[in-house]
């Protein structure tokens, strides 16, 4: 059976060319079970840590092929998972609160609190910090100057899309739709489109240095907008930070080397994320897949410094959903601590 992940190669080992041959997938695979892997799109974090989970699971173990599936949003995701008809996704500590409190995306789906139940976390990693990027040449400094400008606030109807609508307007008082076009395109669309010059301001949750931003700085002035302030004891703003996964984070002026404009660090928003399965999968494959990832995972970092962020710790950061049972075996396994009150999750 021919191979279907000839996105990972593309948007991954091609693009960024710095994996090691350990994380190539082989050309062929006859017995292996097939797995469904969704994520989100190329220019993300998670589209290339899960890829990359994707990739070291494919070579390492023999009886699996994980296919990664790179489109939609990981509010939808997570359903699919929880109904059993994909085995993992990429989800957060906001879209299990989101789902058992049945708000926003959840708020007419009945069944919500109870497909929750159906999840299990893999382990967490940091998606990074919330990059609002603009032309250093636009002239944009700052939020309220997005007034009347193209914005790509993330996919719609995904989480993204909602937290910066909500971050637009505690800073400026900027409403989507009103005061400002949001530009509805996936994650791979949007980077192109901002590339391209069709995009004024383009907000990407992904760790820094992200590859999609870094190739724009390559040949561009870039700026960084972020939280003034002023700002960081607007009611609203303390709300977005205490939500499940996020607080506030710094990007470094010097993120992205000398086109990066900004003087002193940017204040933002940082989020953590999951990668999760359904309660009832495997416990031996879980145990296998959660082992090999760490075990690989401190030699894939020392080329590839957009999983330098990823850490053994940092499996259980955040978490409010419980860990599969064979996850929580590799991690213990592994040398990582888990407190009582994780395990009682």
């Amino acid at each position: 059976m021919t191979k279907i992940l000839k996105f990972n190669r593309r948007s991954v080992l091609a693009g960024m060319g710095v994996l090691s041959a350990a994380t190539m997938v082989p050309t062929f695979a006859f017995s292996k079970q097939l797995l469904r892997l969704s994520t989100l799109g190329p220019g993300t974090s998670p589209n290339l840590v899960m890829t990359t989970f994707a990739n070291v699971v494919n070579n390492a173990l023999d009886d699996y092929e994980i296919q990664v599936n790179a489109t939609g949003a990981a509010t939808r995701h997570v359903l699919e998972v929880a109904k059993g008809k994909t085995t993992f996704c990429m989800s957060s500590p906001t879209i299990h609160f989101l789902m058992r409190k049945r708000l926003a995306m959840y708020a007419k789906i009945e069944t919500a609190p109870e497909l929750v139940k159906n999840l299990r976390t893999v382990f967490n990693f940091p998606m990074g910090v919330y990059h609002i990027a603009v032309f250093e040449k636009s002239g944009i400094k700052q939020i309220a100057d997005a007034k009347g400008k193209r914005v790509f606030l993330g996919p719609p109807g995904g989480a993204a899309f909602a937290t910066m609508k909500r971050l637009f307007m505690a800073v400026s008082g900027l409403e989507e739709g009103k005061d400002y076009q949001a530009v509805k395109l996936s994650w791979d669309a949007a980077s192109a489109a901002f590339q391209d010059g069709n995009i004024d301001v383009y907000c990407n949750p992904t760790n820094a240095p992200s590859p999609a931003l870094s190739q724009i700085t390559l040949t561009n002035s870039i700026r960084f907008l972020g939280i003034p302030k002023d700002k960081l004891e607007n009611k609203d703003i303390l709300a977005l930070t205490k939500r499940p996964g996020f607080s506030l984070a710094n990007l470094s002026k010097t993120a992205y080397g000398d086109n990066q404009a900004n003087d002193e660090d940017v204040i933002t928003l940082g989020v953590v994320v999951s990668v999760v399965t359904h309660k009832d999968a495997d416990q031996k494959m879980i145990y296998n897949m959660t082992k090999v990832f760490f075990e690989t995972l401190v030699t894939l970092q020392k080329n590839a410094p957009w999983l330098k962020g990823i850490s053994l710790k940092g499996a259980i950061e955040d978490i409010n959903l419980p860990l599969h049972v064979g996850a929580l075996e590799a991690l213990e396994e592994l040398g990582l601590f888990i407190p009582l009150a994780v395990k009682s999750l």
